[in-house]
């Protein structure tokens, strides 16, 4: 979205690296509203949003990545995001605030310093980031 930073060049950077990057693709517009993410390829489409996603079949589910960089809109130091309304992330990351696992995907927000609020009151579904990426550095959130 044009309110987000721009993740291409850290895509390319990832793929030069060797990771395997996977991109999420939304399903289900109106009733589930989820999202899945599948691996980063050439054919790539713009969904009624106008966001690119992957095409294919073979998806992964959220519990099975390393990390996750999160878009938002605004965040504050404990890790609370505000998106863009879908609830798409947090829906797909319910499983963090759930129970306990063994393995969760590193939680990573892009964002510019200027979008930092004080206090954000979370919602009841909000998961919280672990980290938060500006040009300025990195924040480690509290969660408390």
């Amino acid at each position: 979205m044009p309110e987000e930073l721009d993740t291409s060049e850290l895509i390319a950077l990832a793929q030069l690296r060797g990771c395997r990057v996977y991109l999420p693709r939304i399903h289900g517009h109106r009733l589930a509203r989820a999202m899945h993410f599948l691996e980063s390829g050439e054919r790539q489409s713009f969904n009624r949003f106008g966001i690119p996603e992957p095409h294919g079949a073979r998806w992964v589910s959220a519990r099975a990545l390393d990390i996750v960089f999160v878009p938002l809109v605004g965040f504050d130091r404990r890790g609370i995001r505000l998106g863009m309304g879908g609830g798409y992330y947090d829906r797909a990351l319910a499983f963090r605030r759930t129970r306990a696992i063994w393995h969760a995907p590193l939680l990573v927000g892009l964002a510019y310093a200027l979008q930092e609020v004080e206090r954000i009151t979370p919602a009841p579904h909000d998961v919280p980031l672990d980290l938060v990426i500006t040009e300025r550095g990195v924040i480690h959130c509290s969660h408390s």
